[in-house]
């Protein structure tokens, strides 16, 4: 079968839509829209609701709006407008969503930092992105101060994390997060002082889908990271993809509204949209958590009856062995999805009978802002899988090296068209010219992620382009080894790579966290010993090691790239004593 033909057979007749649940269609009519009209839309009708719960704190839609106003009048005031960018460095809280809406609405483009950024990482990031304005933690501000010696800011606005806690909570937050005392003047302005600008009923004008929302940079897992430019009418459009699932799940539970949980940091792609503009878009709650606290988190799913939690495997792992799971009533939880990283049937299957909650697997990438595959809530899921491609979405399996699509069950690179995918790298020609091609009247953007599709069109993540191990010619997939070690009881957490070999090319290593009770009771060779019937036999692990924690970024993805470069570096050491 030639490219057209798969086309034709498969993806243009969308040979997953099938599989949807209830009530979910093929195609949802987008209507690509400034992203600030959807915040102006809940003040209008909902302004009372409560948006965001912070330490039990109730903000409302209509602050939210009025003082995201005040934010976008100062910058206004500035002289900043449209294209002009705008940094955002704290974790989660409020002030994030208010100072991101207030960039928009004056057709500023946002790019937010890591939290765990240094100050030569947000210099960096600022430079590249052409940044003007900061809005920092002040418990990062001395990391700021730093970065303004390698790149000058027009202005550093300092925000509380304190700020929108409840007036008894504020003192007991400052003496624990101990930020640094602050010179204020000059360039350096405390976001107090915004709020209390005259709120602007300015909105600029916006092309949907050509002008920036954000400036998201991706991890940068070879080289430096990249810049994806993702407009208004990106994010717009996952956002109306995604609300047929959400519905679903009101219907199946008979829900009017939804109460999500906004643990998940929003400076990353997958917290941002799903959440953090998901809960504008939808009138939802979130309750805020501006760090992962995994106690903490159950308590609050508790007391706020939680209905979403979205999340990364080692999240759901982390709670199903929390020694006070079952401590807390978790039965609110009703729609949990894992996305960033593959989720392990053994993680789910615990999970789900812990809170009888439903956990799907999904799929998404920052250049995909960011959903593009999730599988059915409550029709037939399926272990292993990411999904299915959600509405007005198509995906399909290429040729990693050329224009041309594979049949299903073909492993090859997963490759997406639709609506969400951004518009391209900042700066980035070449790398643009690299991600994207033309087929059957389509535009496709490249994942990197080696993959294959069933013939009902649930697809398969088999591993990173650049995480495949070759072992001996052989192609190994770490996901699929992965796999098989969490199957072990005394598997608490694992993680698979290549490691360089003279004679093998690479082999294939895990790195494991054992559970507390098998510590000092196992041995590398028993691990591996145990795959012996459960893997072909240039799949096994060839070494074993034992970790009491894994690298991982701050969504919670395990980190591969620093596990590879641990190895490189002892192999290097090894060499040079030789």
């Amino acid at each position: 079968m030639n490219s057209k033909e798969i086309f034709d057979k498969y993806i243009k007749t969308r040979i997953w839509a099938k599989n949807y649940d209830e009530g979910v269609p093929p195609e949802v009519q987008v209507n690509p829209s400034p992203l600030f009209s959807y915040l102006d839309r809940q003040v209008a009708e909902n302004g009372g609701r409560a948006a965001y719960i912070y330490f039990n704190n109730k903000i409302s839609f209509k602050t939210v709006g009025e003082h995201s106003d005040r934010v976008a009048s100062a910058l206004k005031e500035w002289g900043l407008g449209k294209g002009d960018v705008v940094a955002i460095y704290m974790p989660n809280t409020p002030a994030f969503p208010i100072v991101y809406y207030g960039a928009l609405k004056i057709g500023a483009v946002v790019t937010p930092m890591n939290p765990l950024y240094t100050p030569r990482e947000v210099a960096w990031q600022a430079k590249d992105a052409g940044a003007h304005v900061i809005f920092a933690a002040d418990v990062l501000y001395k990391n700021v101060e730093e970065a303004a010696k390698m790149y000058q800011f027009d202005r550093v606005v300092v925000v509380e994390v304190a700020e929108y806690m409840p007036a008894f909570i504020k003192p007991l937050a400052k003496m624990r997060l101990k930020p640094p005392k602050i010179q204020y003047g000059g360039r350096v302005i405390p976001y107090r002082d915004l709020l209390g600008y005259s709120p602007t009923s300015y909105r600029a004008t916006i092309n949907p889908t050509e002008d920036l929302a954000a400036l998201m940079y991706t991890g940068g897992t070879t080289g430096l990271p990249k810049g994806a430019e993702i407009t208004h009418g990106n994010i717009s459009a996952n956002l109306q993809q995604l609300k047929p699932l959400y519905d679903a799940v009101k219907r199946k539970r008979g829900l009017e509204g939804l109460v999500m949980m906004g643990l998940l940091p929003w400076y990353h792609i997958y917290g941002q949209v799903t959440v953090m503009h998901y809960g504008i878009f939808d009138g939802a709650t979130v309750v805020v958590m501006p760090r992962p606290d995994v106690e903490q988190l159950m308590k609050w799913v508790q007391k706020y009856n939680v209905h979403v939690l979205h999340g990364v495997p080692t999240l759901y792992n982390m709670i199903i062995n929390h020694p006070k799971a079952r401590e807390f009533n978790l039965r609110s939880l009703a729609f949990c999805i894992s996305g960033a990283a593959p989720l392990p049937g053994e993680v789910a299957k615990k999970f789900e009978e812990l809170t009888g909650a439903t956990l799907r697997e999904g799929y998404g990438l920052t250049e995909t802002a960011v959903v593009t595959h999730v599988n059915p809530l409550y029709g037939k899921a399926k272990i292993g899988s990411i999904g299915l491609p959600i509405p007005s979405t198509y995906a399909a399996i290429a040729d990693p090296e050329k224009p041309e699509l594979l049949p299903p069950n073909q492993v090859g690179e997963l490759v997406i068209s639709g609506p969400q995918v951004f518009r391209g790298y900042h700066n980035r020609p070449e790398e643009n010219a690299q991600a994207f091609f033309e087929c059957c009247g389509l535009r496709w953007f490249r994942t990197g992620d080696m993959a294959y599709m069933d013939e009902e069109g649930y697809f398969y993540i088999v591993d990173r382009k650049k995480d495949m191990i070759k072992y001996k010619g052989y192609s190994v997939f770490s996901r699929e080894v992965e796999e098989v070690l969490y199957q072990h009881p005394c598997v608490k957490e694992a993680a698979v790579i290549g490691v360089p070999h003279p004679e093998a090319g690479e082999i294939p290593k895990a790195f494991i966290v054992l559970r507390e009770e098998c510590k000092g009771k196992i041995t590398a060779e028993d691990i591996i010993k145990w795959t012996e019937d459960k893997l072909a036999h240039y799949k096994r692990p060839r070494a074993v090691e034992f970790r009491d924690d894994l690298p991982k970024s701050a969504v919670g993805k395990i980190l591969k790239r620093e596990l590879k470069a641990q190895e490189l570096a002892k192999l290097q050491a090894a060499q040079q004593k030789a």
